[in-house]
């Protein structure tokens, strides 16, 4: 038998991670672009930015990097104990599958708190710093869609383990 499945399902978790921290720049990178300026007018403001810009790191930092850590150090080394050493085509199949839907959970997570979090940034002036409450309670509503992801994945790994 080939060991080609065995690669594919070890390609899964990284690429679930890949994903999250492409989510991750994106969310990053827009906050940042909204926040620059408001730092530039009002530098007081410096950690309410700091703040909303480091959100969206929590798809990679937690989650990805959780669901892909569970997946090799327990996971993967499970499977090949139960298949004698090479994880079937269908098994193999199903945690890439997996694996790319919570990669793309935490990916449009990440990039939509960023977009959020980037009109807050944006707003810090007009409302002298009020609208930051809010703005973090709507980020951690897109904060949760990650979550979510990252559970899903670990529900379906461990029905496709079989635990």
């Amino acid at each position: 038998m080939s060991e080609i499945p065995s690669i594919i399902a070890a390609l899964g978790p990284g690429l679930a991670e890949g994903l999250a921290a492409v989510g991750t720049t994106l969310g990053i990178m827009a906050a940042t672009s909204s926040g620059i300026p408001v730092i530039s007018e009002d530098p007081a403001s410096r950690g309410k930015i700091f703040i909303l810009a480091f959100m969206p790191m929590t798809q990679t930092l937690v989650y990805g990097l959780s669901y892909m850590f569970l997946s090799y150090a327990i996971i993967m080394p499970g499977l090949m104990s139960k298949y004698g050493g090479i994880i079937p085509p269908h098994v193999a199949g199903a945690i890439l599958a997996v694996s790319v839907l919570v990669g793309l959970a935490e990916l449009f997570s990440a990039w939509k708190q960023g977009q959020v979090c980037a009109l807050t940034a944006a707003h810090l002036i007009k409302t002298r710093g009020g609208i930051f409450g809010t703005g973090m309670i709507l980020a951690l509503y897109q904060e949760f869609i990650g979550v979510l992801g990252m559970v899903f994945g670990f529900v379906m790994l461990f029905i496709i383990a079989g635990w």
